[in-house]
């Protein structure tokens, strides 16, 4: 596997593109750091801090950073899609099998790489978050500051199942633009076709199916925070209820999703004539 893994590295690593992509990939996330420090001056009259709101305090800085870092990750998204489309235009797919690699190794190495990558990412987010909540919560009890840690674990999921659908589309058009085009195409066909089931189903039914789609369930894993926010700061005015928790089976899904985006790109490899 860590030769798998070497090997991607050095490929991406010498692509100049590449490189500047997983930088900025690994550093736009963490405008969260910015975000908690921003203070807003409103004519002089008061100053407005973020990070004085509650909003960065344990646990539901774990929600909050998660799902704003996850909004990058169509930066990685690039890189992915990238990987295969310059295997083919550079060839070097074909050198690798030549070389020795199976085309089974040649799959995992790309998986094991959003993997590693996705494990990365996830282990700074972490970091970052939780020094954050340090300086800014009042909580320092255990049981309070890991309260929600299982966003992280949401997070680390989400990038993987994306990413690997990623890796799936750029298999399967071999070009990054074309790939990431598919993307777009999924995304509007996904909300096409929930508009037609609530149109012709019940809204539990659109509901739940829609819940099974790709991005849907992807998306499920971390929802929006806004509304809970405001919950917390205004419990009597905000009377409906909102469930933002990490569920089990959204994580089960989105981890089936991986698993046949994975197989499937292994497939269309092995059955393709290179």
């Amino acid at each position: 596997m860590l030769r798998l893994i070497q090997l991607e590295l050095q490929k991406l690593w010498l692509n100049k593109a590449s490189r500047v992509l997983i930088i900025i990939s690994f550093i736009l996330p963490f405008t969260v750091l910015i975000l908690s420090s921003i203070k807003i001056n409103f004519f002089g009259f008061f100053t407005l801090e973020l990070g004085e709101l509650g909003i960065f305090n344990f646990p539901i800085i774990w929600h909050i950073t998660t799902f704003f870092a996850a909004q990058f990750k169509f930066f990685f998204a690039i890189v992915v899609v990238s990987m295969i489309g310059n295997e083919y235009s550079n060839k070097t797919l074909k050198q690798n099998l030549i070389d020795g690699l199976s085309k089974k190794e040649f799959i995992l190495s790309k998986f094991y790489t959003i993997v590693f990558f996705s494990l990365c990412a996830t282990l700074l987010i972490g970091l970052a978050t939780y020094f954050i909540g340090l300086y800014y919560s009042s909580y320092t009890e255990a049981s309070i500051v890991f309260r929600e840690v299982e966003f992280l674990l949401a997070y680390f999921v989400k990038l993987v199942g994306f990413f690997s659908l990623c890796l799936f589309l750029g298999m399967l058009v071999k070009r990054s633009a074309f790939a990431l085009g598919f993307l777009f195409l999924l995304f509007i066909t996904e909300s096409i076709t929930y508009g037609l089931m609530k149109w012709k189903l019940s809204d539990s039914i659109a509901d739940g199916i829609h819940n099974f789609m790709p991005l849907q369930s992807m998306w499920n894993l971390i929802n929006q925070p806004i509304q809970r926010i405001a919950m917390t700061k205004f419990p009597d005015k905000t009377n409906m209820m909102y469930d933002y928790a990490v569920h089990w089976y959204e994580i089960v899904i989105v981890l089936g999703w991986t698993s046949i985006f994975v197989f499937l790109s292994y497939q269309l490899l092995k059955k393709r004539d290179l």
